[in-house]
């Protein structure tokens, strides 16, 4: 099994996620529809495949939690529509899931090419698994590129989604190995008197190790059910 992906992708976390207009399993849909959501883009290498259908199996299985937390899913290969509406058929009669988020059958590949999510190997024509986040203003926020051999791990996704809106909301960070309802972590000061502010807080409340890694409680985040 060749493990090598190369691949052709400028865009970068920070930068605007390009507009696109697409045929999807959901009708026509553009990204500038999804303005004041926030999306997580995937792209799968091909219906009727194994590690593909466990993922959108469990893509499914996880709407509602994306939905809770104001997210929207939007998958694409550059299989088409027929072939993709065959397969959510298939999954459907095999576990009476329904597929409720579009997936886009991008056959000429021109948007998956827009987004690097197409190998530079000339020989591969399929889509390999990519995931963008993006904001509810339409930019990325977080790119993950896996093996093609390997299922992507759909609780992870669903925790960067809610930490990257927490973060946003409360001014803060989260530590390693954060979930929803642990403490963040509070920006470093930024003069030395917040410095030594900083560090009478620590001494008096316990809530860090030093002025640079301190935390604080969110109280409005809520513990992430994992949508399995």
């Amino acid at each position: 099994m060749d493990y090598e992906i190369m691949m052709n992708n400028n865009l970068k976390i920070g930068m605007e996620a390009p507009d696109f207009d697409a045929v999807s399993t959901m009708g026509d849909i553009s990204l500038s529809n999804y303005k004041g959501k926030w999306i997580v883009f995937f792209s799968h290498p091909g219906d009727f495949t194994p590690v593909c259908t466990t993922e959108i199996i469990g893509f499914a299985k996880a709407d509602t939690y994306f939905k809770k937390i104001n997210t929207a899913l939007i998958g694409i290969s550059v299989d088409g529509l027929n072939s993709h509406l065959a397969w959510l058929y298939d999954i459907y009669l095999k576990t009476g899931l329904i597929v409720n988020f579009p997936i886009i059958a991008d056959q000429n590949g021109v948007i998956a090419r827009k987004y690097g999510m197409i190998s530079n190997d000339v020989s591969s024509a399929e889509t390999v698994r990519n995931v963008f986040i993006i904001d509810d203003k339409g930019i990325i926020r977080s790119i993950f590129v896996y093996p093609m051999n390997i299922g992507r791990y759909i609780p992870e996704i669903l925790r960067t989604v809610t930490a990257l809106q927490y973060a946003d909301q409360n001014n803060c960070m989260t530590p390693a190995n954060w979930v929803p309802g642990n403490p963040m972590i509070v920006p470093p000061p930024k003069t030395f008197n917040a410095l030594r502010e900083r560090n009478e807080s620590i001494n008096k409340n316990r809530n860090g190790m030093s002025w640079y890694l301190s935390f604080k409680n969110v109280d409005n985040t809520p513990k992430l059910d994992k949508g399995k």
